[in-house]
Formats: C-alpha cells, structure tokens, sequence
C-alpha cells in the first residue's frame, strides 16, 4: 500500500470534537502495552507519528490521524487510536470516563467502518475474549491481529496462534495476522484486509 500523506488531527476527550468531515475511520483497539502506536507507526511507515511509552495507558485520548493512501486515485481516511484497556497507570476517574466515550465512540460512530483488535500473540487474557464477544455483539466488523510475534520462533508460532484463536473463542479458521512492528512483518496483509474492509 502506498502511504501518500499521514498526519496527527487531533486528541478528543470528549464525542463533541470528534471530526465532522465524514470520512471513512478504522479503530485501533487493545489492552494497554499491546502495541497500538508501534503498530500504527509501522502500517502508516513513519517513526514517530503515533507516540509510543513503556508505560502502559499512555494514551488516555481517542487520536485521530488523517492518512492518504492510493496509487491511482487518492483515499482519505482516519485511523483512530483508542486507549488501551486493562492495566493503566491513571487514576479511577480517568479510567471511568474512558469507558462511556469509547462504548459511544464504537456503537455511534456513523463513520466507523471496522475495527482493528489487537492482541498479544504470546497470550489472550480473559478481557481480550470479553472484547471479541462485545464487538461481535455489537455487529462490529474487526481484524484480530497478533501483536509481537517477532518474540515467537517459527517453531512456537502454529501452536500460539491456535491456543490464542482458542483463547479469543474463535473458530480455528478465523484469520488472525501475525505483525511484528520492528520488523513490518504483516504490513501487506493487514493492509489488504483493510482495503476490503473499506470498500
């Protein structure tokens, strides 16, 4: 995928300043630490733009990023990082206002064309599968993605990612991409997964 333009918007705490402009959006969802701004940062190929911490919940916003991508003909659309879920190093209050924004963010949001879940590749926790079943629920189309397999050897990955599509109650042929952030493993077919997922 060729990647003409990415660029930070804006941090919205609260729905009233999401943007108006009605594009095409895609959320980034996970539990905190999972990756999301590395992963973000690789599939846009730039360094820097979503940031990254080794503290865990550092994103306490909804980020939105204007991308541009096409060959022929130019598409604009928005990839939205949400904050993490889990274990976060914020208060309870912060904590509990994250929760009625995102819940409206994801059940509201007219723009919204699917959701990209990310998950550890080493290991599904129990909130991780509360996820999977509260987007099916909701009738949220998603992409389950396997974060950090670049900590796995190829002999470990088959039965990781099947204890992992266990683990998330998926059927065991549900597609889960393998990415790696460092080294761009997954780009192409994560791209091409959400290529459809637009159109």
């Amino acid at each position: 995928m060729k990647i003409l333009s990415a660029e930070f918007i804006r941090s919205c705490y609260e729905t009233g300043q999401f943007p108006r402009d009605r594009l095409a959006e895609v959320a980034f969802v996970g539990r905190s630490n999972v990756g999301k701004s590395a992963l973000i940062n690789s599939l846009l190929n730039r360094k820097h733009l979503a940031k990254v911490s080794r503290s865990p919940g550092k994103t306490r916003a909804i980020n939105y990023f204007r991308v541009a991508i096409g060959s022929r003909n130019r598409e604009d659309l928005y990839v939205v990082d949400l904050p993490g879920y889990g274990y976060a190093k914020v208060s309870k209050s912060v904590r509990a206002e994250w929760g009625p924004m995102i819940e409206s963010y994801l059940t509201g949001r007219q723009e919204l064309r699917g959701v990209v879940f990310l998950v550890d590749a080493r290991r599904a926790e129990a909130q991780d599968r509360s996820t999977v079943e509260w987007l099916s629920l909701m009738g949220l189309k998603s992409l389950v993605v396997a974060t950090k397999v670049d900590k796995l050897s190829r002999s470990e990955r088959a039965r990781t990612l099947g204890a992992l599509k266990e683990g998330l109650g998926l059927p065991a042929d549900a597609t889960v991409i393998p990415y790696s952030s460092p080294t761009h493993e997954g780009r192409e077919a994560l791209w091409r997964e959400l290529t459809s997922l637009l159109s």
